[in-house]
């Protein structure tokens, strides 16, 4: 877990003349976890360095090539060695565009000291996509510099959890206030920008109205000549920062009036840890640096004369400023450090966020599914429902996205299949619930691009698909719903099937699959039909698509035949049978009141049998009292015995044990009763939704579960 921190051209790393950048990463490394593991590239002239791993890059002169991207490239050349993990660029945002291109699979945070439509590299919007797209993380040191990354950039980028602000670090001394002098401070270039030129001009009028006070000047700006003489101003010009601080320890009143719209400002952070009356101009980043002082209302050297004298001239609001400041001050190294760390540490523990044995909190759970809203109830009672209740019993936040229903909504001549107008819904809704996991049931509309897209976006994000459909080569469908299943493998973390996946040879070995079964539910599954005489010996309904809801003409299925040669040799049994002969399916309520006068269910998929699959009917058949007539190919025989299910190895086989069981009320009884509780038991929809979430997650826990070692 080695991290290469990227420093700007001519940054330099040394206590002698150091940047802000150069102190931050100081300070906050030199107190890190990973402190031995990061090693820290700048470009300087000084022999003495902090004293960290630090690696000087002295690149060639190149007049056909930028010293910029000859720095970067002498980087790449090192890092190509070591190797890191995380690499972390400060302030420079047109180094990522060199280092994508040259250094693969690596993770990059990029950390924004200035405005960032100040600087190469993220000017555009397009250029600040780009960032976005290749950044773990983007780190602000003020929400002002946030604002200006995401200003003109679509609301949907608002709420990304890319942006992160974490501001710049003071170390808070130990001080007592009464020994505060009667000292005005300024610290900064000495050029109207930092707006000197008005605290030139205040100050000059308080040290001559004030004789016992004396202000102290320290910094230089060669280009800007802006000069103030006084007896009782001493300009100290550039000070180690252990000297600024020194200094800062001894002042009663700061002084920070920029004109123009600091990041942040360091300045008046220093001063505020250090217990001075901060007096601001409201630019920028610089109200976040401090929880109490005075800020301008109106930047001018009258206003900045005003309100130093109000300090001057009251010592109970100066000395409660100090006290103030002092205390409430918590932009401390190490609270900085610990947050930095945390970011590093969603990186490391990556894919595993938790990294615990068992969930211990509460889910975010975004479901898409086809939830059927607006077939009027008519398909409430479906597999999406079942599971969706067991993630809700389980205690998680789930939210439901209708993929099917939002897709007809919004069709538009500019949206024929109404697509793209569901996956920018996709892409809202993340940004505003920001879930944990994404459970997609035969959602086909979602985009690869967009689940790719999102899980750049949130790398700790899960994704699991379940899917009910038949996988056998000699099934229906067999083409189409393996295109489905492997359409999103490479962004799925876990499949789950009605399918043993041990028969199925074509799934990604990227992913990790399961077999779940069909999940009865308890509020669902409502009828005892044990518990009563029944006039119909079997039911059995099909349909030709449960969108559909009714039969389509000259369809005929192999089902029908089966069924149509079992009647005819199974004399004497009453038999309720929908879906054939021009007898529609039945549905919903109807379906639920239909099936509660028959004592047995058969439970015929489409298809040649296949190991353990089965059409989600046999949980409306088991689950609700019936006898479940199954057959024994599918090696149900694995998780049932023959006194809770009843197996036929062919249609002859099968009406014979239909003849017995008719005749026999009291065998029919036993094995439907024991068939609903060990279904009920076992393969209930909060074991099903509980298992989806630990293989999804890899946690580890004690539970066992029927269907799986």
């Amino acid at each position: 877990m080695k991290i290469s921190v990227l420093l700007p051209f001519k940054e330099n790393f040394s206590p002698s003349y150091a940047g802000a950048v150069s102190l931050f990463v100081n300070d906050t490394t030199k107190i890190s976890k990973y402190k031995k593991k990061t090693y820290i590239y700048g470009n300087t002239n000084y022999k003495e360095t902090f004293k960290l791993n630090y690696i000087n890059i002295l690149p060639k002169t190149n007049f056909f090539q930028s010293q910029n991207k000859e720095y970067v490239n002498e980087f790449i050349k090192k890092e190509e060695n070591i190797k890191s993990d995380l690499i972390e660029l400060h302030n420079r945002p047109i180094y990522l565009t060199y280092l994508v291109n040259s250094l693969f699979n690596r993770t990059y945070i990029l950390y924004f000291h200035n405005d960032p439509l100040s600087m190469s590299g993220s000017k555009t919007i397009s250029e600040r996509i780009f960032l976005m797209k290749n950044c773990f993380k983007i780190i602000f040191n003020s929400n002002w510099s946030k604002r200006r990354f995401l200003k003109g950039m679509k609301n949907d980028f608002v709420n990304s959890e890319k942006l992160v602000v974490i501001n710049q670090s003071a170390m808070k001394n130990n001080f007592k206030i009464k020994n505060k002098k009667k000292i005005i401070t300024f610290v900064g270039k000495l050029n109207r920008s930092k707006g000197y030129d008005l605290f030139g001009t205040a100050v000059i009028r308080i040290l001559n109205k004030y004789k016992d006070w004396k202000a102290i000047v320290i910094g230089d700006e060669p280009r800007d000549k802006i000069d103030f003489n006084h007896n009782n101003l001493e300009k100290l010009g550039f000070k180690k920062h252990s000297e600024v601080i020194n200094i800062y320890k001894k002042t009663s009143i700061a002084v920070v009036c920029s004109r123009w719209e600091e990041p942040f400002g360091r300045s008046s952070l220093e001063a505020a840890a250090n217990g001075c009356a901060v007096i601001i101009s409201n630019k920028g980043g610089l109200p976040e640096t401090i929880t109490n002082g005075i800020i301008l209302k109106k930047l001018s050297s009258n206003e900045i004369f005003k309100e130093i004298e109000l300090l001057i001239n009251n010592k109970n609001i100066r000395k409660n400023l100090q006290k103030l400041s002092y205390k409430n001050f918590y932009l401390t190294h190490k609270y900085i450090t610990n947050l930095i760390d945390k970011i590093r540490d969603l990186k490391f523990s990556l894919p595993n966020k938790f990294n615990i044995n068992n969930i211990n909190r509460s889910l975010r759970i975004l479901h898409i599914t086809n939830f059927n809203e607006r077939h009027n109830g008519r398909l409430f009672f479906n597999t999406g429902r079942r599971i969706n209740n067991g993630f809700i019993r389980l205690g998680h936040s789930v939210l439901e996205f209708s993929d099917r229903d939002i897709q007809k909504h919004y069709k538009s001549y500019t949206d024929i299949k109404g697509s793209k107008s569901l996956n920018d819904k996709l892409i809202k809704t993340c940004y505003n619930y920001k879930p944990d996991m994404l459970v997609l049931g035969h959602a086909d509309l979602i985009s690869p691009i967009i689940l790719g897209n999102l899980k750049d976006e949130y790398p700790n994000l899960k994704v699991a698909q379940w899917f009910l459909d038949p996988l056998n080569k000699n099934g229906p469908d067999f083409k189409k719903n393996k295109k489905r299943i492997l359409d999103k493998s490479e962004f799925i973390d876990a499949n789950f099937l009605t399918t043993s996946p041990d028969v199925l040879n074509f799934l990604s070995k990227k992913t990790k699959n399961f077999f779940i079964p069909n999940p009865a539910d308890f509020s669902f599954e409502t009828l005892n039909n044990f518990n009563h005489e029944c006039s119909n010996d079997v039911f059995f309904a099909l349909s030709h698509g449960v969108h559909r809801g009714n039969l389509k003409i000259r369809t005929t299925d192999d089902r029908e035949k089966f069924l149509r040669k079992l009647i005819d040799i199974t004399k004497n049994v009453k038999f309720d049978i929908f879906g054939i002969n021009n007898i529609q399916p039945i549905w919903a309520d109807q379906y639920f009141k239909t099936i509660s006068n028959s004592k047995m269910g058969l439970n015929l998929s489409r298809g040649s049998p296949i190991k353990y699959y089965s059409s989600d009917r046999i949980t409306q058949i088991t689950g609700n009292g019936l006898v479940t007539l199954i057959d024994e190919r599918t090696g149900y025989r694995d998780f049932f015995n023959n006194n809770e299910m009843v197996f036929y190895k062919n249609i002859s086989d099968l009406s014979e044990k239909i003849l017995k069981i008719s005749k026999d009320d009291k065998l029919r009884k036993k094995i439907a009763q024991n068939g609903k509780k060990k279904y009920l038991r076992f393969f209930n929809s909060n074991k099903v939704a509980d298992f989806i979430i630990n293989k999804t997650f890899d946690f580890k826990n004690k539970q066992k579960y029927l269907w799986h070692d």
